[in-house]
């Protein structure tokens, strides 16, 4: 999540951020990603060309990871030069996010449609980040809470 988060810095969580209150774009939450992450096995279901992950593996890993949500339930989503295009509005007004570059997963231009109660996932260092677009969105029974800045 550099730059906004240094690697082994220290995070306060708000783990009564969401009682009562859904997450919301913009967010920097705390959560569990699927099953799979660590080992190499990604998205839930094969996705196609130019497509980030429509849906996670069914089950939840231990580890506890730390991104942004770009885009939540219901909502439509494709990624160019490494931005979110939600609803079909490019995001471009994100000043704590490095730029893609030419990575391959910078741009993803086939739309998908988040899950309901699930929440699309993106770390701030796009080119670096191992996020929703390789393991598909979160339930939001997997976020423990929101970090604070």
């Amino acid at each position: 999540m550099a730059p906004t988060y240094e690697p082994e810095e220290e995070v306060t969580v708000d783990l009564d951020a969401y009682d009562g209150a859904d997450p919301e774009v913009g967010d920097a939450v705390v959560f569990h990603p699927p099953a799979g992450v660590e080992g190499g096995v990604q998205c839930g279901v094969r996705p196609r060309r130019g497509e980030p992950c429509p849906a996670p593996t069914r089950a939840m890993s231990d580890q506890l990871f730390l991104k942004r949500i770009v885009a939540g339930p219901g909502d439509t989503l494709s990624i160019e030069d490494g931005h979110p295009v939600v609803n079909g509005k490019i995001q471009r007004n994100e000043p704590s996010t490095v730029p893609c570059g030419q990575f391959g997963a910078c741009n993803m231009p086939r739309t998908i449609t988040i899950l309901p109660d699930h929440y699309f996932m993106l770390g701030d260092n796009r080119p670096a980040s191992d996020d929703s677009r390789f393991w598909g969105p979160v339930p939001s029974a997997w976020i423990q809470g929101r970090a604070e800045d």
